[in-house]
């Protein structure tokens, strides 16, 4: 019979890449991942991976049984929480992954009502942009995932093509505004509460954030008809704002992130056209039946629309 722990194990070693990769994202020893991995192709009747060197590559009856395992694993979690809800052993256990403004804008209000509600709950958090969230999702490892789309010329939110197997949970729908130098030659136009249009900002020097961020930013940047020269990337919104005050530059943050941030030395001022972040909330359709999880996606909604 194959167990799940032996599944998470060959998880691992699909998502590191090696052995010792995979023990050390599991925290155990390079043998112990070694020996389960020999117990679990023992199992299987067939080899699941392919050692060369130092990678080590799934086969085709691996790959198979990897695809798989996201959803027994998620299935087996669910049946867990919800048959201890049932039998009243405790009220969930409920794994939060979360992109940084969200974090500290909306993780924490949240956390606290469901601890002031359900004193039993234990609550975690682990950090991951999407599209990474999601993967984290689909393979087990959070029951609740934070992430946002920039919708432009998208359908609903709920009909995404990229969260079709999951449950989606819209929280709230913010606007991105730009953040120039406080002695900037626009800054009057932010004191006045005027808008700036991005094409005003075509011959500066941008600081961009995430993967999925920047390349949003040149989409909307194209549109406006120019590329932005980008000089600075970093996911951490403290840094963008302090290379912003610095007069390195300019950016285009979501509200969330400029709420998070203690914004020094630099003006915010919205920007045309107009352009929007949703948020939402993700799990999976077993998940979503299990108390502990539907209650917490209940505080994350409560949450943002503070």
């Amino acid at each position: 019979m194959i167990e799940a722990r032996h599944l998470r194990v060959l998880r691992a070693v699909a998502r590191t890449g090696s052995l010792s990769a995979a023990a050390r994202a599991l925290g155990c020893t390079q043998p112990a991942v070694s020996q389960q991995m020999k117990v679990l192709e023992q199992t299987a009747g067939t080899p699941l991976l392919v050692r060369a060197g130092r990678e080590t590559r799934l086969t085709e009856a691996g790959e198979a049984l990897v695809r798989h395992a996201a959803g027994i694993l998620a299935g087996l979690a669910a049946a867990e929480e919800e048959v201890a809800a049932i039998a009243g052993l405790r009220a969930g256990r409920v794994r939060l992954v979360s992109f940084p403004s969200a974090s500290s804008a909306i993780v924490p209000a949240a956390v606290a009502a469901m601890r002031a509600e359900y004193p039993g709950a234990r609550v975690s958090l682990t950090e991951a942009q999407p599209p990474r969230s999601a993967e984290a999702l689909r393979e087990g490892e959070c029951d609740i995932a934070l992430a946002y789309r920039y919708p432009d010329a998208a359908g609903p939110v709920e009909s995404d093509p990229e969260w079709a197997d999951l449950v989606v949970r819209p929280l709230l729908t913010e606007r991105l505004v730009g953040l120039i130098p406080e002695d900037h030659r626009l800054a009057r136009a932010a004191e006045a509460g005027d808008g700036v249009g991005l094409a005003e900002l075509a011959g500066e020097s941008w600081i961009a954030g995430c993967p999925r961020c920047r390349g949003h930013l040149v989409e909307v940047c194209e549109r406006a008809g120019f590329t932005p020269r980008i000089d600075f990337a970093t996911d951490d919104y403290p840094a963008v704002v302090g290379l912003v005050g610095a007069g390195l530059g300019v950016a285009v943050l979501p509200g969330l992130a400029v709420e998070s941030v203690r914004p020094r030395g630099v003006r915010t001022v919205g920007i045309s056209p107009r352009v929007r972040r949703e948020v939402v909330a993700l799990t999976l359709p077993d998940l979503a039946r299990v108390p502990a999880v539907a209650a917490m996606l209940d505080r994350l909604s409560d949450a943002a629309r503070r």
